[in-house]
């Protein structure tokens, strides 16, 4: 069988399409039939690049384009805009530069607003039996310095990077391995590659489409001067040592990064380009004057000339949003700060938006089932212990103290809009109950008490939590106060530890961490299609299981098996959902795992559907009222395409 996704023509949603990759029969999916783009007669040159068109330096905008473009703009609540001025977001670290490809959003295949997948970069793709995938790319596509964008970019990202040992120590992403094999890379022309496994590959679109996505191109005219199978070998020397770089593999990987945006002269893809060159605390991006996207009118995308990125203390992003410094902000803005900033609407001339998360729990407890210390390792992986904790975490008080009762109560686990949703995953000792909680502790053996009513562990040290955080807001540490107050009568402490949250990261995957607060899981909306990689134990950031997950990762060369009865039967769920060949097999396999999770409280869930401010500037358009934020599905701004966002002055 074979299914074509085409610009403009057939669209299937997310899970749909997730159907045709695990094997289904071709007459059990659901096929969308997305509507047709405007045609274009005329394209319309861009005001600020027509001095350089008119001067040669620059070819005309058709020229520019590739033959068949991407229609973007149009739709019902979507407007044609003009062209101009500058989107300011404020930023709180250098490397969050990397938010130009994340809200760029320019993938092989990508989201569109109601989570279909649909082709971006590609002007078609062919999927076969789930395993046999045909990339089409759109003749004439090129990249922001004016070179074709072809077959070579793939070839040379696969022959001479992904299985180069010098630049990837570690081989080709385990996405594009199917129970270790890989696949069969095939380049049929200057616009077509294909890929083949022996089995079907479930990973692979979503990666694509992922807020960081998979590569699997490179800019090979630009990058290949720095390899020493194409360039100049005293050339790259020079190169190397002018930049400080221990060889020429760490020059063309720190060169090559195309998610971190950080080299100015590396040609890319997204809407925007970053012309300036970090450390910096303001990061111009300009536009892309070969950009593939055009409106319904003609005019080439994107609208705003430039994206700029302003670097800021993270505790400044809420004073600096109200003053009216930024057009466009969500990160580093909290559900706390959303009166603030209502009383600064009108003053400013911004709007104030609610949109909507879909993380299993907005924040989540993550007991480290892999810590270094014996004791705590124990406590940690006895159930009883996790679930008394749980039970003495007063869901209904966090909701109403710190998000004024809008949120959903429960556990981290999935959420009503996921197809999966049962209220018990939810449920599942998740009711405020400090007299269940004691006798759970007690049977456990948590007997022992100092003079303050404090717990002692079997070694004579006191029960006390280090929770360790980010440190990145205030709302981990309200959270984490009302929670203390509610253990104390278990005879438990808490202590908060913030750090930076490299820091916080390293720790825990060292097993010094015993235990952390993070987010909720990422996709609280999964199908049967969607992937249960989250709720097993295969990923080093996973952090109640993270050497579990880096054992899997690194195939065994890091990390530590999985020696726990309940996460090796996760563990071969995972693979059965890997196998199974119809909606109702992967359905069993995810019920038994949301079971597991839930009895088990591997994680600790508090709160979901917290709404997230999005400050927009009044002149801005085609930003929706309504939205889901979320990083994967999403790119949080990502799948609206803020090169579609335009200035109505």
């Amino acid at each position: 069988m074979s299914f074509g996704f085409r610009s403009g023509a057939t669209a299937m949603a997310s899970f749909v399409f997730m159907a045709v990759l695990s094997g289904e029969a071709f007459a059990e999916v659901r096929v969308y039939e997305a509507p047709e783009a405007p045609k274009v007669q005329t394209l319309k040159e861009t005001p600020s690049l027509a001095p350089m068109v008119n001067a040669g330096q620059l070819p005309k905008i058709g020229d520019r384009v590739p033959a068949v473009p991407r229609v973007s703009v149009s739709g019902p609540n979507l407007s044609v805009g003009r062209h101009g001025g500058e989107l300011r977001m404020l930023v709180t670290r250098d490397k969050d530069v990397r938010l130009l490809n994340v809200y760029g959003y320019a993938r092989l295949v990508g989201y569109n607003e109601a989570l279909e997948v649909e082709p971006d970069l590609l002007e078609a793709l062919e999927v076969e039996d789930g395993r046999i995938f045909t990339f089409k790319l759109r003749k004439g596509h090129r990249w922001s310095d004016g070179h074709p964008f072809t077959s070579e970019d793939f070839r040379y990202f696969w022959e001479d990077v992904a299985n180069n040992e010098a630049l990837t120590p570690t081989g080709p992403s385990q996405v594009l391995r199917v129970e270790g094999e890989l696949p069969k890379v095939e380049f049929l022309d200057e616009t077509t590659i294909r890929y083949s496994w022996s089995q079907p590959n479930p990973f692979l679109i979503p990666a694509l489409a992922g807020a960081r996505p998979l590569d699997l191109f490179m800019p090979a005219h630009y990058l290949s001067a720095f390899h020493p199978k194409h360039g100049d070998q005293a050339k790259i020397d020079k190169a190397v040592a002018e930049a400080g770089a221990r060889n020429w593999a760490q020059l063309h990987n720190r060169l090559g990064n195309m998610y971190k945006a950080t080299n100015p002269d590396l040609p890319t893809l997204q809407p925007w380009f970053n012309a300036v060159k970090p450390p910096s605390t303001r990061f111009v991006a300009e536009r892309n004057p070969y950009y593939h996207r055009i409106d319904a009118s003609g005019q080439q995308l994107p609208y705003a000339d430039r994206f700029v990125l302003s670097v800021v203390g993270g505790s400044l992003v809420p004073a600096k949003t109200s003053a009216g410094e930024s057009d466009l902000q969500s990160r580093g803005l909290h559900f706390s700060d959303y009166t603030f900033l209502k009383a600064a609407e009108e003053r400013s001339g911004f709007d104030v938006r609610l949109w909507k998360t879909v993380r299993g729990s907005q924040l989540a407890l993550y007991p480290n089932l892999n810590v270094s210390d014996p004791v705590w390792r124990n406590l940690n992986r006895d159930a009883r212990f996790r679930r008394a904790l749980s039970l003495g975490i007063n869901r209904s008080e966090i909701n109403q103290v710190i998000y004024y009762g809008l949120t959903l109560e429960g556990n981290n686990s999935v959420l009503p809009d996921s197809p999966l949703f049962k209220e018990e995953y939810r449920a599942a000792w998740a009711d405020y109950d400090i007299q269940k909680a004691n006798a759970l502790l007690d049977e456990i053996g948590l007997t022992e008490r100092d003079s303050s009513g404090v717990r002692l562990l079997p070694d004579g040290r006191p029960v006390e939590i280090i929770i360790e955080t980010a440190g990145e807001n205030t709302e981990e540490v309200d959270v984490l106060e009302l929670i203390a107050d509610s253990w104390k009568a278990m005879g438990i402490k808490l202590f908060t530890k913030p750090s930076q949250r490299e820091v916080l990261r390293n720790r825990i995957f060292s097993g010094e961490t015993m235990m952390a607060m993070w987010y909720g899981y990422e996709n609280g909306i999964p199908t049967a299609y969607t992937s249960p990689e989250e709720f097993v134990p295969i990923h080093q950031q996973s952090y109640h299981w993270p050497k579990w997950g880096q054992y899997a990762e690194t195939g065994g060369q890091a990390g530590e098996p999985v020696d726990m009865e309940k996460p090796k039967r996760l563990l071969a769920l995972y693979k059965e959902w890997l196998h199974a060949k119809s909606r109702e097999a992967k359905v069993a396999v995810w019920e038994e795992i949301l079971t597991i999770q839930a009895e088990e409280v591997y994680t600790i869930g508090l709160v979901a559907h917290v709404p997230q401010p999005v400050t927009v500037a009044s002149s801005l358009r085609n930003v929706p009222e309504e939205g889901i934020y979320n990083w994967d599905p999403g790119a949080q701004f990502g799948i609206y395409r803020p090169e579609r966002f335009w200035f109505d002055r």
